[in-house]
C-alpha cells in the first residue's frame, strides 16, 4: 500500500485519475480461481435429480415430473437464467459454447483441474438433450413457460408453474432449434470422443439427425412454439442455425457432405452475406465465419476456397468491429466495455470476447495478422483486447465492481434468481408459494441467503452504471450462455501462451474428474431476444 501512495504521488495528473478510478487496473486477476468459480455456476442451474457430487449444496432435486404429461422423460437440464423454464435453443446454445470452450482449451483447463467439471457441464446438458430428441424428427425445446413462471416467485424445489412441454416435428417445424441443438451434440461429441467414444458416437447420431431434419422441413422454432416468443424469439432466422450444425459436424465428422453444404449454400444461407456485429444464442453468422475460416487456415478450403475467403472476410469484420478499428464498430462504454444493449448486455461481451480469443490464436498458428480498415492488428493485439474485457467482467471498472458473483470482494449481492435469493429448502423446508416467494423474497433487501458463485449478471449501463437491485432484472439476472464462452477465455488467460497450434487436430487431455451419473434412471424475466441488433447487409 505504502508503494502504491508513493507511486500515486510521483505519478502525473492522468495517470493519478486512472489509478483513483480503477483502483483494482493492477493488481492482476486469478483467471484460474475465476474459471472455477465460472463453472460451479452451472451447477446451481440444474434441474432433475442432482448427482451424489453435487458441489452447490443449497440446491436440490427438482423439476422431477417434467415431460410425463406427453409421455416423455424430460428430466434434468438447465434452468437459463433466473427463472425455472427450460428453453432449448439457449440451452443449446450454452452446451456449444462450453463444448466449443473445451475444444480450444481443454490443455488449460486440465492444468487448473477444472477440464473433469467442465466436462460434466456438458453432459449434464448432452445427457437432456438426448431425451429431448425421443424420435428422428421429434425435438423438445421447452418446458414451462414464461408468463405463468414469471408470474411466481418460486425455488425450483417448490414450483407450482405449468410444467407442459412443447416440441418440434414435420408438422410443427424449427430449423433453428433443431440446427442449434445438431451444433451443440456435434461440438460435446468432440469433447467426449477420446474419454467416452460410445457417448461421442450416440450424440453424433442425434446431430446428424436433427440437422437432417432441420434442414428437410425448415421453419422458424417460434412459429411452433409461440410461448417462447416473448422470450427467445428467433429474429435472425434460421439459416446462421443450419450452417452453425454443419460447421460443427464437419469438426465433428470430416464428413466432407458437411464441408459441401458450407461452400455451397453460403450465399443462399447469409454466410458469406451478413457482416455482424453480434454474436450470441440468436445470431450465430460470426461463429460460423470463425468456424469456417478455420477451416480454410488449415487448408481445407480445397474448391471452395473463394467462397469460404468471403466467410473469413466477414470473420474479420466482426473482429474489426470489436476493436473499434473497423467501418462500422461496436459502441463501447467510457470504461472500455463492448455495449449492445440494456437488458443482459454482458452477454454479447463474454460471447465477443471468445470469438476474438480464438481467432487471435487462429490467425498466431498460421502466421498472420488482422487486417482492419484503420491498420494491422497482431494476434497478441487481439488477446490484449479479449483480456480488457474479462477483467472489467472481474473488477477493472469505473465502478470497481466484479460482476462475477463470488469474485472479488464487491459483487452482487442481490441477484435477480429465484433459487439463491430465496432461504434453502434444506435450510427451511416451508413451502414457498407462487405469490407469496414475491412478498417474502423478491421485494426483500438484504443480501441473497445463497451466493450464486461464479454467476456472470446482466451487467452495467452504456456509461458504467450498475444498480445492485433484485427487481432490476436488466443488469442482475445471470444466464448460462453468459458464462459458457467466459469459462474458454478464462482457461485461456490462465495458461498463457505456451507456443500451441490451435490449427492442428485437438486431443482433449484425460480428465481426471469421473462423473458422476444422476440418482434418477440413465439417462426473471427471462433475457428477450435482441431483436435484429447486430446485423448489418452486404
Amino acid at each position: 500500500m505504502e508503494k502504491l501512495v508513493r507511486l500515486i504521488t510521483m505519478a502525473p495528473l492522468f495517470l493519478q485519475m486512472l489509478l483513483v478510478s480503477f483502483p483494482f487496473a493492477f493488481a492482476g486477476h486469478d483467471y484460474g480461481q475465476a474459471l472455477t468459480k465460472g463453472i460451479l455456476f452451472f451447477e446451481a442451474q440444474r434441474s432433475g435429480y442432482l448427482p451424489s457430487n453435487q458441489r452447490v449444496k443449497w440446491r436440490a432435486d427438482s423439476g422431477l415430473h417434467d415431460g410425463k404429461a406427453s409421455g416423455v422423460d424430460l428430466v434434468g437440464g438447465y434452468y437459463d437464467a433466473g427463472d425455472n423454464v427450460k428453453f432449448g435453443l439457449p440451452m443449446a446454445f450454452t452446451i456449444t459454447m462450453m463444448s466449443w470452450s473445451i475444444v480450444e482449451y481443454g490443455k488449460q483447463m486440465a492444468a487448473n483441474g477444472e477440464l473433469g467439471h467442465a466436462m460434466e457441464a456438458v453432459k449434464w446438458g448432452t445427457d437432456y438433450l438426448i431425451k429431448a430428441h425421443p424420435h428422428p424428427y421429434v425435438l423438445y425445446g421447452e418446458v414451462g413457460d414464461g408468463n405463468t413462471d414469471h408470474f411466481c416467485w418460486q425455488r425450483p424445489e417448490d414450483m407450482t408453474t405449468d410444467r407442459r412441454a412443447y416440441k418440434i416435428d414435420p408438422s410443427n417445424p424449427g430449423s433453428d432449434l433443431a440446427g442449434e441443438t445438431a451444433a451443440a451434440m456435434a461440438a460435446a461429441s468432440i469433447v467426449f470422443r477420446r474419454s467416452n467414444p460410445s457417448y461421442a458416437n450416440e450424440l453424433l447420431t442425434h446431430a446428424q439427425q436433427l440437422f437432417e431434419f432441420g434442414d428437410k422441413y425448415r421453419g422458424k422454432y417460434d412459429s411452433s412454439i409461440t410461448v417462447a416468443q416473448k422470450y427467445y424469439r428467433s429474429y435472425s432466422g434460421y439459416a446462421d442455425e443450419l450452417l452453425w450444425a454443419a460447421a460443427w459436424l464437419y469438426q465433428a465428422t470430416n464428413n466432407q457432405h458437411y464441408l459441401s453444404y458450407l461452400g455451397n449454400n453460403g450465399q443462399s444461407l447469409g454466410g458469406t452475406g451478413w457482416s455482424m456485429t453480434e454474436f450470441g444464442w440468436d445470431a450465430k453468422y460470426a461463429g460460423v465465419q470463425v468456424l469456417v475460416a478455420k477451416m480454410l487456415m488449415q487448408g481445407k478450403g480445397g474448391r471452395y476456397a473463394s467462397v469460404f475467403q468471403q466467410y473469413q472476410q466477414k470473420a474479420e469484420f466482426f473482429m474489426c468491429s470489436c476493436l473499434g478499428k473497423g467501418t462500422k464498430n461496436i459502441q463501447k462504454t467510457p470504461g472500455g466495455l463492448l455495449y449492445r444493449q440494456p437488458w443482459n448486455n454482458m452477454q454479447f461481451v463474454t460471447s465477443a470476447s471468445f470469438l476474438v480469443t480464438v481467432y487471435s490464436d487462429y490467425l498466431a498458428s498460421a502466421g498472420k495478422n488482422l487486417n482492419c480498415a484503420a491498420g494491422s492488428v497482431s494476434p497478441s493485439g487481439l488477446i490484449s483486447f479479449a483480456k480488457s474485457q474479462v477483467d472489467y467482467i472481474l473488477g477493472d471498472n469505473p465502478r470497481a465492481t466484479s460482476y462475477m458473483v463470488g469474485y472479488g470482494n464487491n459483487y452482487p449481492r442481490q441477484v435477480h434468481h429465484r433459487g439463491s435469493s430465496i432461504v434453502s429448502i434444506k435450510v427451511d423446508s416451508s413451502f414457498v408459494s407462487c405469490r407469496g416467494g414475491y412478498a417474502t423474497w423478491f421485494s426483500r433487501k438484504g443480501s441473497d441467503p445463497n451466493l450464486l458463485t461464479g454467476a456472470i449478471v446482466g451487467g452495467p449501463d452504456a456509461y458504467d452504471n450498475f444498480a445492485d437491485e433484485r427487481d432490476n432484472y436488466e443488469q442482475t439476472e445471470p444466464a448460462t450462455y453468459n458464462n459458457a464462452p467466459l469459462i474458454g477465455l478464462l482457461a485461456r488467460l490462465s495458461g498463457g501462451h505456451g507456443g500451441y497450434n490451435q490449427l492442428l487436430p485437438v486431443v482433449l487431455p484425460a480428465p481426471k474428474e469421473v462423473v458422476t451419473q444422476p440418482k434418477s434412471a440413465p439417462t426473471p424475466k427471462v433475457t428477450p431476444a435482441p431483436g435484429m441488433l447486430g446485423f448489418s447487409s452486404k
